[in-house]
């Protein structure tokens, strides 16, 4: 499964594997793809700086990169405090009377949410590339689409490409003019921040709009036909989420989350605004629902929502309140039904590809060439 950019990046397979977990980023990068570790959890730089000394010293030379959440233009001087003053009463108030109806305990006393989404503010995120850029990441991809330019200058200098998310042609287009160098073609598929584009309409879009610009496609993709489909569609690669959620590898909080994942099929996903403010594909649960209800007071914009829900989703990730219990997640979430390792999900990947080229060269005669 290589293309013109995996082997410009030096890695086996044109698989780009993002995750929040250091483990599964260099697993996937010692199969012969292309890690990409989630920053958005990292509120403290030494931690950052922690697991990517752990993946440097796990990754066995293999090359990987980081992900960071950060908007095009900058706010300036807002602090964390002041956000969190934005955020109107009767938001707060139902929250605290959600979690009372299914009986939600607090946190510890002194005990800290797990779960906060600061990263999105976008100082926390040059805090974190000024850790990265100490580090030989090869790629910085940034979920929110074009990062600033001097950030995108930043990193040329280094050597390191920049990737941008898109779920549409326009986006697309404004993110090569921006210096781009990869453009992530997010379908409607994907788990996370995603439009409302399926993936096999944007792909080729996206791929017309940005010539000669190597866009990998994503939203949906966990089979190695599908892998085939995004290059024969003129993808130069694939960009993997979801399904490395349940490998051997992942750290996910809750072993209730897991059974969900495995139970839950293809329609059980919903986009929504109920954990960032922006539409966000994840499981569908009695806490979207509540949000998404004509009853609830409506979402916040990004950041507020995120701030006002970060202590609520780690109460109902501590406590495993199942109702309740989430996570983002795509359409993929379907084939997720059994516990692997990224090694396995690579080998039925590499084995998936192989017979869908083997089925086209039947079907245009080309068998046994």
């Amino acid at each position: 499964m290589q293309t013109e950019l995996s082997k410009k990046l030096g890695v086996e397979h044109a698989v780009f594997g993002f995750t929040p977990f250091p483990a599964v980023a260099a697993a996937i990068s010692r199969a012969g793809g292309f890690g990409v570790l989630g920053a958005v959890r990292y509120t403290a730089p030494d931690e950052l700086k922690r697991d990517l000394d752990w993946i440097e010293a796990h990754v066995d030379g293999k090359p990987y990169g980081l992900d960071v959440v950060m908007p095009a233009r900058k706010v300036e001087g807002v602090t964390e405090a002041e956000v969190e003053a934005m955020i109107p009463e009767g938001h707060r108030q139902f929250v605290r009377d959600t979690l009372a109806k299914y009986g939600v305990p607090e946190l510890a006393e002194g005990e800290a949410s797990g779960w906060r989404i600061t990263g999105w503010m976008e100082q926390v995120a040059r805090n974190q590339l000024d850790v990265a850029f100490d580090y030989p990441i090869r790629l910085l991809a940034n979920a929110l689409g074009s990062p600033p330019a001097d950030v995108v200058a930043r990193a040329h200098e280094r050597n390191v490409l920049v990737a941008a998310l898109a779920g549409s042609a326009r986006h697309a287009v404004k993110h090569k003019e921006g210096g781009i160098d990869i453009v992530v073609a997010q379908g409607y598929e994907a788990g996370g921040h995603t439009g409302d584009i399926a993936s096999m309409v944007l792909t080729p879009e996206v791929v017309d709009a940005v010539d000669p610009l190597p866009v990998l496609a994503a939203g949906g993709i966990g089979s190695g036909q599908q892998v085939a489909a995004a290059l024969a569609l003129g993808a130069q690669g694939v960009w993997l989420g979801s399904i490395w959620l349940t490998t051997t590898e992942a750290e996910l909080p809750s072993p209730k989350l897991i059974e969900k994942l495995f139970a839950a099929g293809s329609g059980d996903t919903v986009r929504s605004r109920a954990l960032t403010g922006k539409p966000a594909r994840q499981l569908r649960t009695e806490w979207t629902d509540a949000w998404d209800s004509a009853d609830g007071p409506g979402t916040l914009p990004m950041p507020l929502q995120g701030l006002l829900v970060a202590d609520a989703v780690s109460r109902i990730q501590k406590y495993e309140v199942e109702p309740l219990l989430g996570t983002p997640v795509g359409q993929i979430v379907g084939r997720m039904t059994s516990e692997r390792s990224v090694q396995a999900v690579f080998d039925d990947l590499t084995r998936g590809f192989e017979e869908a080229v083997d089925r086209i060269n039947r079907i245009a005669g080309r068998s046994g060439q």
